[in-house]
């Protein structure tokens, strides 16, 4: 484990919040807490001091004084009670807005610029980092803040008590004032410098373990998102055999935590139970010489329970610790993926011109292997360009790079200004929720047409069984064949009308008779679109007017379609 870098990710993870426009606001209820906490110390020192008197009074028979102790007591209890339900509820509302605020950050930050899409691969799980990371990282941050700073505060405050109450002690003729307090401090460095020799290795412990179960629940999500094909497959003893290698990496890494977990604590608490009986033995000898009462006593041992708890604070936190480092380990490699991934930057140059222009436009794999070189091609608007190519010759790769989502490419680009355009995938994407938001996709409910209008145009895309469930919620995706998501698609299309549409085979799950009429929809509804087509199939010719034709080396003919021939 490298402390410093985990020291820098945990400030660059910190700072953001309580530096942002709602710093103020942060601070503020931060300090609110805090002195809620310090008022919960300070009642602690006050039933210290009841504790002599209270068995003072009990070694002395007073019977007089007994109620009123106990109602002294009473009322010192019911503001610490108070006082310690309101610190944790102003806590958890702190928690709330912090983890609001962070969560708003990262999703802004994941989903800006298609980063999401940039990462790829490099960032494993980022929907648990933003999801369960981010709050543990609050969660455990704030208590351990928090806990330090009334920790610090109860030593100040107890560690002046076991000073003056543990008098002096004479060693090899050397006198030691407060020695009680002196041996707290050694004791507890000595049990925090062996709490890390056993536990450290539960930081990659905990970081192994979040990944290991992220894993295992994505393995379960793919499943559930590709059901029908795994059913076609009939791919249910694949899937099991992929299931149970994930799970047992998640029971051998938990295995070894348990292990670890154990043996710290097995230190941890026979630290915490001697330190029990530390105190009344170094004290007993003044107490049988009767320089103090049982109720002197009893408050050196209260004295030196609050020093030793504050003293001890690494060592009864450090299985949290471990777990905010591992936290740590996960969201600063996520930002430092997101941050490399918002730095990939396409050489492509966008520019205005009247109609749809490529110049030099390069193409190629992250690999280096180049599918296009020095392409130049205008296309006229309301034209049709068709896209041809054998499998894996860069078509699909072409328009990705026109969609400004290709890293690997450089040129220029040109459409006319504020041209709207349309990009439809082989597989469109259906959000969850009602039939409407898939319909209108990736516009607003706000901003949806009528409902006339969209079970108009289901009708149009020969959809009409739909026409009655726009506000039917589901998963919409799994409910409709790919063919009629690919006739939902071009429905979306015409509600849109853009004045460029890009199709990557987006009628390859349509018959021909049904592909046709998708075609002719286009063309009737919408007679001034310009067509970018990918696809295979001969029928698409007739749809369009120019040919592109690439052979996967960096070559390409362009060609002007006969309709006639």
């Amino acid at each position: 484990m490298d402390t410093k870098k985990l020291i820098r990710g945990f400030w660059s993870l910190f700072k953001g919040y309580w530096s942002s426009e709602d710093k103020w606001r942060a601070r503020g209820l931060l300090a609110v807490v805090i002195a809620m906490n310090f008022a919960m110390v300070y009642l602690l020192v006050q039933i210290n001091s009841w504790y002599q008197i209270f068995y003072d009074a009990l070694q002395n028979y007073e019977a007089e004084k007994f109620w009123p102790l106990v109602g002294q007591f009473s009322a010192i209890a019911f503001v610490y009670i108070v006082i310690a339900v309101y610190a944790v509820y102003l806590r958890q509302m702190l928690q709330i807005k912090w983890r609001t605020w962070m969560t708003r950050n990262y999703l802004d930050a994941w989903m800006g610029g298609q980063t999401y899409y940039k990462l790829q691969d490099a960032a494993d799980n980022p929907d648990q980092r933003i999801s369960e990371d981010i709050g543990q990282f609050v969660n455990l941050s704030l208590g351990l803040i928090i806990d330090f700073l009334r920790q610090l505060t109860t030593l100040a405050a107890f560690g002046v008590v076991l000073w003056e109450l543990s008098g002096s002690i004479t060693f090899l003729g050397i006198v030691i004032p407060g020695y009680m307090f002196w041996f707290s401090l050694m004791y507890s460095g000595v049990g925090t410098f062996f709490a890390h020799k056993v536990g450290r290795k539960l930081i990659d412990l905990n970081f192994y373990q979040q990944k290991y179960e992220a894993d295992f629940r994505f393995s379960m999500m793919r499943v559930r998102e590709n059901s029908e094909s795994i059913a076609f497959y009939r791919g249910e003893a694949s899937e099991r055999e992929g299931f149970d290698l994930k799970f047992s990496n998640v029971i051998k890494n938990y295995w070894q935590l348990m292990r670890k977990t154990k043996h710290l604590n097995f230190y941890v608490n026979g630290y915490a139970q001697l330190a029990v009986l530390v105190p009344l033995v170094m004290a007993a000898p003044r107490y049988f010489a009767k320089e103090i009462q049982l109720g002197g006593l009893m408050q050196i041992s209260s004295a030196f329970r609050n020093v030793q708890d504050a003293l001890s604070f690494f060592v009864n936190a450090y299985d949290t610790l471990a777990s905010l480092a591992a936290v740590i380990n996960r969201l600063d490699g996520f930002t430092e993926h997101m941050n490399d991934a918002q730095k990939i930057r396409s050489a492509v140059t966008n520019s205005t011109a009247p109609e749809l222009k490529l110049t030099a436009l390069n193409v190629s794999l992250p690999t280096g292997r180049e599918l296009l070189k020095k392409l130049s091609l205008t296309l006229q608007n309301a034209k049709a360009l068709l896209v041809t190519g054998a499998s894996g010759c860069g078509k699909s790769t072409l328009l990705r790079t026109l969609a400004g989502i290709w890293a690997h490419a450089s040129g220029e680009i040109s459409l006319p200004q504020g041209a709207r355009v349309m990009f439809l995938p082989q597989k469109p994407y259906l959000p969850l929720g009602t039939l409407r938001r898939a319909l209108i996709y990736p516009a607003a409910e706000k901003d949806a047409p009528s409902d006339e209008k969209l079970r108009a145009t289901l009708r149009l895309v020969d959809l009409p069984a739909l026409a009655d469930k726009l506000d039917t919620a589901d998963d919409w995706s799994r409910i409709l064949s790919l063919g009629e998501q690919q006739r939902l698609a071009f429905a979306r299309v015409l509600l849109t009308a853009p004045d460029y549409v890009f199709l990557d085979e987006a009628t390859s799950a349509l018959d021909e008779p049904r592909e046709i009429e998708m075609y002719e929809l286009l063309r009737a509804q919408l007679p001034q679109v310009t067509v970018v087509s990918v696809g295979h199939r001969s029928t698409l010719f007739k749809f369009h007017d120019v040919e592109l034709n690439l052979d996967g080396a960096g070559n390409y003919k362009i060609r002007d379609i006969n309709i006639a021939a």
